[in-house]
C-alpha cells in the first residue's frame, strides 16, 4: 500500500458517493485519481465504467471503483473490458471474497444502495483483502482465457480439473 493508484469513476448518481469516498481512500494511504463525472447533471454509467476499467486493464492504476445508482450497470459496462474483474458489492462478505476468490480488480457500488458509512467499511474491507490464489488462480486463468476469446486455453484449463469435454 502507500504506492497503489485507484482510478475512480462514476455517473450523476453516483458523484455525491465518489465525491465522499475519494477523500476517505486517501486517508488510508492510496494516490487516487477522479475520471469523472465532475457534476450531477444526468450521464451515461457506460462512460465511466470504460474509462476506470481501460485505465486498470491497462496498469495505468492497480484498482478502480466505480459508482452508479445500483452498481449493477457501471459494472457490467466496466466488465466488457478485457482484463477486468468488477465485483458489484453492498455488504462485506462480498467485498472480502471478490477479491480472495475472484482478484477483483474493479469494486462496484450502488450509492442509492449502500448509504456512506457502509460504503467506507466496504472499500476498506475490499482494498484489505488479497487474492487467496491456490486453487482460484485457475478459474481466473478461465475468466482470462475467455476475456481473451481463447477458448483452446479455456477448454484445456477445464479439461486438467473437470475431465470435462
Amino acid at each position: 500500500m502507500g504506492n497503489e493508484k485507484i482510478a475512480f469513476g462514476a455517473d450523476h448518481a453516483g458523484y455525491p458517493l465518489k465525491q465522499k469516498l475519494i477523500p476517505y481512500v486517501k486517508t488510508l494511504g492510496y494516490q487516487v485519481a477522479d475520471l469523472g463525472t465532475d457534476a450531477t447533471d444526468s450521464t451515461d454509467y457506460p462512460i465511466y465504467g470504460k474509462k476506470v476499467g481501460e485505465a486498470v486493464a491497462a496498469h495505468e492504476f492497480d484498482l478502480g471503483i466505480i459508482i452508479c445508482g445500483t452498481g449493477i450497470g457501471i459494472s457490467i459496462a466496466a466488465n466488457k473490458v478485457p482484463g477486468v474483474r468488477a465485483a458489484c458489492v453492498s455488504e462485506l462478505y462480498s467485498a472480502e471474497y471478490s477479491k480472495r476468490h475472484n482478484d477483483a480488480n474493479v469494486l462496484a457500488l450502488g450509492a442509492r444502495v449502500v448509504d456512506v458509512e457502509l460504503a467506507k467499511k466496504i472499500v476498506k474491507k475490499w482494498l484489505n483483502s488479497s487474492f487467496d490464489g491456490g486453487r482460484h488462480t485457475r478459474r481466473v486463468k478461465e475468466i482470462i482465457a475467455e476475456d481473451r476469446k481463447d477458448e483452446s486455453a479455456f477448454k484445456k484449463l477445464v479439461l486438467e480439473t473437470h475431465k470435462i469435454s
